[in-house]
């Protein structure tokens, strides 16, 4: 009878290894379903599962670059047309933005060019129109479109904005 009870001792170990380790195999598992579950209900996607959506957001990031300044030290100093047919000065200090430094070393090197182009656009504004905020912005945005078309025709690379710095009207 002895060997009939040794007998069945020996699988009975063998049978608890095997539930130790299934147990094993299933905590490890449950543990990593639930960190990629985890991993998706919060966003990041799983890595290599097809999802560009995080290799779009570091090449946003990467490609910001702040804006640089060019400051044009002299004034824009011209008459413009008011009602009756009276002439007025305006003097306008102006800066320009550009998100790329080779369009505002354009600028500069193309500055008595440019210079002469935006006196003759604030030359042909009305007085009435410059005393108001929309028009000082309408002269903006029309002194930018002549700058970038003058920068278009030299073949040089397009600025972003056009600043006014100071802006009298007499």
């Amino acid at each position: 009878m002895a060997v009939n009870s040794a007998a069945e001792a020996a699988p009975a170990k063998k049978g608890k290894l095997k539930l130790i380790i299934l147990l094993t195999l299933v905590v490890v598992l449950a543990i990593a379903l639930s960190i990629a579950g985890t991993l998706w209900f919060l966003g990041d996607g799983l890595p290599g599962m097809g999802d560009d959506s995080g290799a779009e957001g570091d090449v946003a990031e990467e490609s910001f670059t702040p804006s640089a300044y060019l400051d044009i030290e002299k004034a824009l100093v011209t008459t413009v047309q008011a009602e009756g047919g009276r002439q007025r000065y305006v003097q306008v200090y102006t800066a320009f933005g550009a998100k790329d430094p080779l369009a505002l070393n354009a600028a500069k090197r193309h500055l008595p060019l440019i210079r002469s182009q935006l006196v003759m656009v604030l030359g042909n504004s009305h007085f009435t129109e410059l005393r108001t905020p929309e028009g000082r912005q309408g002269l903006a945005d029309r002194m930018l479109v002549t700058v970038n078309q003058m920068l278009e025709q030299e073949g040089e690379p397009a600025i972003n904005r056009v600043l006014f710095k100071n802006f009298v009207v007499q």
